[in-house]
């Protein structure tokens, strides 16, 4: 595995996330030190089980059980690099380090994620920001929120999708559905009006799926507003302009911001697209811009959804590809889209959805036809599966162990195949 000299080889990791600690955890289970050198780069030594943001505003969640340190979850061997990422050399096969230092590689993989740009839309964080605006995106915002929702006596509360792609594009519906929940606890649903204001055309981005998270929200009495594309923010007057002219008023806003790819995509040549996002190789994660650069996850272009789910199975394919290309042999384009993500609707319930590039979410049973999970259907089961998947994520997915069931394939056993037609 060394190259001439005997030298082990090296693979430099951009993002301590999910993506980054799959893939640095099992290439040591796979590799000794003597055959390939792993370092992981991240601005901050703080791990956050984003899943659980979610869960904050509501008091389901306590934040500080939510973050771990990020060298804690690698493993013995792994070199952690405590700083931010300056620029990609692919030509000279470099990273230019904030700290001043630089990384030399064999194999880079691109793991940095998604950023949150709240400052692109105006008047997002102007008036209002922090008091009757804010997001449940990130920790502060979530802890800042479950405050809000706390004082908040009713009124008109706006969960706003400002613009795609997101990471974890159910989240928004789950906000909806878990306030609806919420608020009827409280006694304070009758006063309060719930809208979801989205760019999309439905709920969702697939018919099925739309059609039924569709009828989900109408069933609770929260409005879909569809196709709104938000260009300004009104905190003073508490009103969403969209570019069409549009206005949805508001008491309480919860906003989704826009995202972006890493700022140092944009600062490293023929890396990354307009938005900040590494162009990829849909099957085999490989990055367009050279042969030894490889990217999964929410840092990718992908026309798939940026979940924890994606990146969990990418990165299974994404290391056997990272092994094959240092074996120089021909790398395998095995990864099909494969998505799957339980989406919270109140009450103790969840429903799940499982899908990839050519097949939508569709109804019927997961993993096989016998179950134990229902899919596109609220079930105890399904919310309960949620709730235990952060023993699973701490514990066996970001150590890279193997999970039974739970291949980078989307299983076509136990769905509904002619519900897509």
């Amino acid at each position: 595995m060394g190259d001439a000299w005997g030298m082990p080889k090296r693979v430099a990791i951009l993002g301590g996330g999910t993506g980054g600690t799959i893939v640095a955890n099992r290439l040591r289970r796979r590799y000794g030190e003597d055959e390939i050198e792993i370092h992981v780069v991240d601005r901050d030594d703080r791990h956050v089980y984003r899943p659980g943001l979610l869960f904050v505003p509501f008091g389901q969640a306590d934040p500080a059980k939510l973050t771990r340190p990020r060298h804690d979850q690698l493993r013995a061997g792994i070199a952690f690099h405590r700083t931010d990422v300056e620029s990609v050399d692919h030509a000279a096969q470099r990273v230019a380090l904030a700290d001043g230092t630089s990384l030399g590689y064999d194999v880079l993989v691109v793991a940095t994620g998604l950023e949150l740009q709240p400052g692109e839309t105006e008047g997002l964080t102007g008036s209002g920001w922090g008091e009757r605006a804010f997001t449940f995106y990130d920790l502060p915002g979530s802890v800042a929120l479950r405050d809000a929702l706390a004082r908040f006596r009713g009124g008109r509360l706006v969960v706003n999708v400002v613009d795609l792609p997101i990471t974890c594009p159910v989240a928004p519906l789950e906000f909806a559905f878990l306030a609806d929940s919420h608020l009827r606890a409280r006694g304070l649903r009758a006063q309060t009006e719930i809208v979801l204001a989205t760019p999309l055309d439905g709920a969702f981005t697939t018919r099925v799926a739309s059609e039924r998270l569709g009828g989900l929200l109408a069933a609770r009495g929260i409005d879909l507003v569809t196709e709104f594309n938000t260009g300004e923010v009104d905190g003073d007057r508490g009103r969403l302009v969209g570019y069409d002219g549009r206005e949805v008023e508001f008491d309480l806003l919860v906003a989704v911001p826009l995202h972006g790819g890493g700022a140092y995509v944009e600062r490293s040549p023929g890396l990354g697209d307009a938005l900040g996002f590494v162009p990829t190789d849909p099957h085999t994660l490989q990055a367009r811009v050279a042969p030894n650069v490889f990217a999964l996850g929410d840092a990718t272009d992908l026309p798939i959804s940026k979940a924890g789910s994606v990146t969990h199975f990418q990165a299974e394919i994404l290391v056997e590809n990272v092994a094959r290309f240092l074996a120089g042999e021909k790398l395998e384009p095995a990864y099909d889209g494969h998505a799957n993500c339980f989406v919270e609707t109140g009450d103790g319930r969840a429903l799940l959805i499982d899908f990839n590039y050519e097949t939508e979410p569709l109804p019927g049973r997961f993993p096989t036809a016998a179950g134990p999970l229902s899919l596109l259907r609220e079930s105890r089961a399904n919310h309960a599966g949620k709730r235990l998947f952060p023993w699973v994520y701490w514990h066996a997915l970001l150590p890279g162990r193997p999970l039974p069931g739970l291949g980078p394939a989307m299983p076509l056993a136990g769905k509904d195949l002619a519900a897509a037609a």
